[in-house]
């Protein structure tokens, strides 16, 4: 193939766009903490996985609450909620068309307006936990990008950022499934203090309030961090990236079979389950990685992802 800014004829090779280095989200450090492989599998080889329905649901309703908290607030109302979200399905397939023949038969398949409807359900939930007409939202799917050190980037999608007319900051997470068993829920609570420790180096500010929205079951959980808390975060991270940067001059990111297993995409390449993975194309050194994937326990790299993300439109796949 020859690059489009190669003049035609011209026998010199495009030279090869440097492979960027990973930064440290909170899927990555989860996916490093559950399993070492699997984290090189998508941050390093970046390997494609395909995207299940509840995932794509909740992009869309990422997509649709952004919309929605870009309107005035007295007209964040249910009914608004709603009129976006067919507008939102069809930017989304607009943008990634392999999406609708990925998750269905096609666009007349009947499983698609049912799946709408359920995307529908989980907006109108949103609305029985809080009322946006009188959030005060400073910002909404914002790119997190700060270093924790001079060699430890941290980027991420912040959900949203409510600054109250006092200055208390609150970090808000939506959560498109039913909220989660114990395990599940320190899961949660780790992409929360992510978040949180990125405002305090941002801002100088601890966040008052940290936030799980769960719209499939109408849940939420609450909780209040401090500064040593966060500082001891910050001491977890970075014996995370210690880890991950020991593992990586010769790509020595071993497996961890265990439960989760059962849903991995990488069985097939995995070696604990007699697979051979494909070649270390060695530890990236161009410029940070800025596509920080989906949320915790969602997909990475997707299969017919939308060009130019790791993770199909909005960065995020069902978080």
């Amino acid at each position: 193939m020859v690059d489009s800014e190669t003049p035609a004829g011209s026998s010199a090779e495009a030279p090869e766009r440097p492979r960027r280095r990973p930064a440290l989200s909170p899927s990555r450090a989860s996916d490093f903490r559950r399993c070492p492989l699997l984290y090189r599998f998508r941050a390093v080889d970046k390997l494609p996985e395909t995207p299940t329905r509840a995932q794509v649901r909740g992009t869309l309703v990422h997509a649709v609450l952004e919309k929605l908290f870009a309107l005035p607030a007295p007209e964040r109302v249910p009914e608004a909620a709603r009129s976006l979200l067919g507008p939102a399905w069809d930017e989304l397939v607009a943008s990634w068309p392999e999406v609708v023949t990925l998750l269905f038969t096609g666009p007349e398949d009947p499983a698609l307006a049912l799946w709408l409807d359920s995307a529908t359900a989980l907006l109108d939930t949103y609305f029985t936990l809080e009322d946006p007409r009188a959030v005060t939202a400073t910002s909404v799917e914002e790119l997190v990008e700060v270093d924790l050190t001079p060699d430890l980037p941290l980027r991420g999608y912040l959900d949203r950022l409510d600054v109250a007319p006092d200055g208390a900051i609150r970090v808000v997470d939506y959560k498109t499934g039913a909220s989660p068993h114990e395990y599940g829920e320190l899961r949660a609570m780790f992409q929360l203090k992510f978040y949180a420790l990125a405002v305090l180096l941002m801002r100088g500010v601890v966040p008052a309030e940290l936030r799980l929205l769960y719209l499939a079951n109408g849940e939420s959980l609450t909780y209040s961090p401090d500064a040593d808390e966060l500082h001891r975060f910050a001491t977890l991270l970075q014996a995370i990236w210690a880890a991950v940067q020991r593992a990586a001059p010769d790509g020595d990111f071993r497996p961890n079979r265990g439960p989760a297993c059962r849903s991995c995409d990488h069985k097939a390449v995995c070696p604990a389950w007699d697979g051979t993975p494909p070649p270390y194309p060695g530890w990236p050194t161009g410029p940070v990685d800025v596509g920080i994937g989906p949320a915790p326990g969602a997909a990475g790299t997707m299969a017919g992802t939308a060009p130019g993300t790791d993770a199909g439109p909005q960065g995020m796949i069902g978080s």
